[in-house]
């Protein structure tokens, strides 16, 4: 898992030169998918349940699950770059926010409240911790920031399968939920909207995007409770601090 973990962060930290304008989300997706594989890794979102392409590209009012495409990237748009990697059996999920050169100060806000959501989630992570102490955490921070949750996407458990048990969602009351215990490895992937958090989902299957059109972010890792707190599998060393940084 650690090593999944690993490669996942290390595809997200190589393909950041790459996201500028001009570029394509396909383009994107297959950048990544033939690092993943150039290290004797397959990306695991490829024809799961029928999904197209490598991982998920979701730009601007899309949620999550958007598809990679032909469409150039603008200056000024905000892309979720979503990706699961599958390493000798063991999976590592994770997702970044792109900023395309210079983007608006109202997207830029929404990213960073959206990775201090997760990183207030991950903070709790140790074993005894309810998962509803984890998911109020984040809905706090969100909606004292006026924005909204998604509530029909959560976090998961992952390992010798991509979804496992339990779901960790990204909103709820504290002491609500199991306990954590040492060993569990799961994902944290709050989506924060910056209108209402109602959706809606596209003809492809997959697209989902903002009901009232308005952008929405999200940042994932995968993390593993230990004996006295946690570890991030997906950790990237840009991150360093993140958490004493927000308290």
């Amino acid at each position: 898992m650690r090593h999944a973990g690993a490669l996942a962060a290390q595809t997200l930290t190589m393909i950041s030169e790459h996201i500028k304008p001009g570029i394509t989300t396909a383009e994107i997706d297959k950048i990544c998918h033939d690092y993943i594989i150039a290290h004797d890794a397959y990306p695991a979102s490829l024809g799961y349940h029928g999904f197209p392409k490598s991982l998920c590209t979701s730009v601007n009012h899309v949620i999550c699950h958007g598809i990679p495409n032909d469409k150039p990237l603008k200056k000024g748009d905000i892309v979720n770059v979503d990706l699961v990697v599958n390493l000798e059996g063991y999976h590592g999920d994770t997702s970044k926010m792109f900023m395309v050169d210079k983007v608006p100060a109202h997207a830029e806000r929404l990213i960073i409240i959206t990775h201090e959501c997760l990183y207030k989630g991950i903070a709790l992570v140790k074993p005894g911790v309810r998962i509803g102490d984890i998911g109020a955490a984040i809905q706090q921070h969100a909606e004292s920031n006026h924005y909204s949750v998604v509530r029909e996407y959560c976090g998961h458990g992952i390992g010798e399968k991509m979804h496992e048990e339990p779901q960790i969602l990204h909103y709820g009351q504290k002491g609500t939920g199991i306990c954590l215990q040492p060993g569990m490895i799961f994902t944290i992937e709050p989506m924060i909207n910056q209108g209402k958090r109602h959706i809606k989902l596209l003809s492809d299957g997959w697209t989902v995007i903002t009901k009232d059109k308005k952008l929405s972010a999200q940042w994932e890792h995968t993390v593993l409770v230990t004996e006295t707190g946690y570890e991030i599998l997906t950790w990237r060393e840009e991150e360093a601090g993140a958490i004493s940084k927000i308290g």
